[in-house]
C-alpha cells in the first residue's frame, strides 16, 4: 500500500476565508489548551524509565477517542514506519507513539482530577466567543441537566473502585458509573458537557457510593468552578428530595426537578386538597393539530411532611390527543410560577431528556463506544479513557456550534458514524499537515488531484 502525504492547496485560500471562526475555538487552539494542561501535570515516573513523555501518551489516548478508533495507534505506527511521518505528529504534536500497553500503564496512574480543568477551559473559550449566550434560558440563566450513566460493566473484570451488584443467585456484577452534567437549551441540539463525577467506591466494597452522593459532590464542584454562572439544575425525581434541594440552595442554584407522584405522596395530597379549594391555577390551549396542552400550578407548597419542610412551587403538564392523555409530568421549582412563565418552565423541565438523547445516546450508539472496555486498569484507566472520550465529544460539539468548514463536511454524510468512518479510513493511508486540510480533502477530493 502506498502512503501519500497531503498538503493544503492554494485553491482553498479564498474559499477558506468563508469558514474563518474564532481562533481560540479552532482545532489547534483546543488541542493546545489540552497540551498545556497536560504539560502542567507532574510526571512522577523515573526519568531513566520514561520512553514516552506524558504529553505523547495522553494525546495519543485522546487522538484514539477523537477519531473513535481503538486501532488508531497501530495505523499511525505503520505510517511512521513507511513514510517517516504520521497524523498523530502533524495533528496532535505527538513525537513518539506509545504501544497500547505502555499507554494504558501510564494513563492508569494519571490523577483524573488533573484532566478535569480542561472542561472548564473549553467552557471559558465558549464564553469568550459569545457562544455560551446561545444557551441562555429565561433571559440570564443556564439550564444544566444532571443524570447518571454506566460506562463499564463486567462479571469478571474489576478494580477496588468498582461498584458491585449481587444477583439473587449470588453472582457479582462490577460496574463503573458517572454522574454527568451538561449545559443545554430546549431549542439547541448541541449540549456542553462539564467534567463528570465518578460514582466510585473509595474504601473497597464496604460502603457503596451512589448517584445522590455523587450529585452533592458535583454541585459543590460546579459552583467552585463557575462561581458567577446563573444555573438552573434540571433532574429527575431522584433529586427532588429535601437534602439535595438544600444543597442546591446553599450553592446558589435554582432548580426544576421532576416530582413523581409515588415519590411525593404528601406533596400530591396537599396539592389535591388545594385543587378542591380552588387554589390551584390552570389553563389549557389547543394547537393547530388539535392537541390539547393543559397546565396547572401552585406556589409555596411543602415538599414533604417534615416540620422544616422545604417550600417549593409545583406545576403539572398534560398532553391530550383525541381524548387520551399521551404525556404528563410534574415538577417542583424555586422559581415563582405564573401564567406568563409556566410554558417556559415546562419546556425547561422536559428538556431533561437531552442529556440522555444528545449526550449518552450519542456516546453509546454513534461511534464513541463509551461502553467498550478500552482498558480497565487498577486505578484510573477506565475513568481517564472516559474523560478523553468526553473531551473528544466536547470538541466535536464546539465544531457543530462554531466551525462552518466542519459543518459543511459533516453535512455530506447521513450519519455521524458514517462521517467519522470516512475520516478514519482517510487517515489510515494519507498524512495531513493539519485538521483543516483533512476536512477540505473530504469535502472535495478531486481538488487534490
Amino acid at each position: 500500500m502506498e502512503y501519500i502525504q497531503i498538503y493544503s492547496l492554494d485553491f482553498f485560500n479564498d474559499v477558506c476565508l468563508e469558514y474563518k471562526h474564532a481562533k481560540h475555538l479552532s482545532f489547534e487552539a483546543l488541542c493546545n489548551t489540552m497540551r498545556k494542561r497536560i504539560g502542567d501535570i507532574e510526571d512522577n515516573r523515573e526519568i531513566r524509565k520514561v520512553e514516552h513523555c506524558l504529553h505523547d501518551v495522553c494525546m495519543s489516548g485522546f487522538a484514539m477517542m477523537y477519531f473513535q478508533d481503538p486501532s488508531l495507534l497501530e495505523f499511525q505506527q505503520r505510517l511512521e514506519d513507511k513514510a517517516r511521518n504520521n497524523n498523530l505528529k502533524t495533528l496532535f504534536s505527538v513525537k513518539t507513539i506509545p504501544k497500547d500497553s505502555q499507554m494504558r500503564d501510564v494513563i492508569d496512574k494519571l490523577d483524573s482530577e488533573k484532566l478535569k480543568p480542561i472542561f472548564n477551559d473549553f467552557v471559558e473559550k465558549l464564553r469568550r466567543g459569545k457562544q455560551l449566550e446561545r444557551f441562555l434560558f429565561m433571559k440570564d440563566y443556564y439550564l444544566m441537566s444532571i443524570d447518571g450513566s454506566e460506562y463499564f460493566g463486567s462479571d469478571k473484570v474489576k478494580c477496588p473502585g468498582c461498584l458491585t451488584k449481587e444477583s439473587k443467585s449470588g453472582k457479582i456484577h462490577y460496574t463503573h458509573q458517572i454522574l454527568q452534567s451538561v449545559i443545554m437549551h430546549p431549542d439547541m441540539r448541541q449540549v456542553i458537557p462539564l467534567a463528570p463525577e465518578a460514582i466510585k467506591n473509595v474504601d473497597g466494597h464496604q460502603k457503596q457510593d451512589c448517584e445522590i452522593q455523587a450529585g452533592k459532590r458535583l454541585i459543590q464542584k460546579i459552583r467552585q468552578d463557575h462561581p458567577r454562572l446563573k444555573i438552573i439544575i434540571v433532574g429527575d425525581s431522584l433529586y427532588s428530595k429535601q437534602p439535595f434541594i438544600e444543597k442546591l440552595v446553599k450553592h446558589r442554584m435554582r432548580y426544576i426537578l421532576t416530582a413523581k407522584d409515588n415519590d411525593h405522596k404528601l406533596l400530591v395530597e396537599w396539592v389535591n386538597e388545594q385543587r378542591q379549594l380552588g387554589e390551584v391555577s390552570s389553563y389549557r390551549t389547543t394547537d393547530t393539530k388539535g392537541i390539547v396542552h393543559e397546565y396547572e400550578w401552585i406556589n409555596d407548597v411543602p415538599l414533604n411532611g417534615r416540620d422544616d419542610a422545604q417550600m417549593v412551587n409545583y406545576f403539572h403538564y398534560r398532553i391530550v390527543k383525541n381524548g387520551k392523555v399521551t404525556y404528563k409530568s410534574s415538577w417542583v421549582t424555586d422559581i415563582s410560577v405564573t401564567e406568563h412563565n409556566v410554558r417556559e418552565l415546562v419546556r425547561g423541565g422536559r428538556s431533561r431528556w437531552k442529556i440522555e438523547n444528545e449526550a449518552f445516546n450519542t456516546l453509546k450508539n454513534q461511534g464513541y463506544h463509551i461502553e467498550h472496555n478500552f482498558g480497565h486498569g487498577k486505578e484510573n484507566l477506565s475513568f481517564n479513557f472516559f474523560l478523553f472520550n468526553l473531551l473528544a465529544f466536547f470538541i466535536h460539539q464546539i465544531f457543530e456550534l462554531t466551525d462552518a468548514l466542519y459543518q459543511q463536511c459533516r453535512g455530506k454524510f447521513s450519519s455521524r458514524r458514517a462521517f467519522w468512518q470516512c475520516l478514519k479510513n482517510t487517515i489510515i493511508v494519507l498524512i495531513f499537515p493539519d485538521w483543516q486540510t483533512l476536512l477540505e480533502r473530504i469535502i472535495d477530493p478531486m481538488a487534490f488531484l
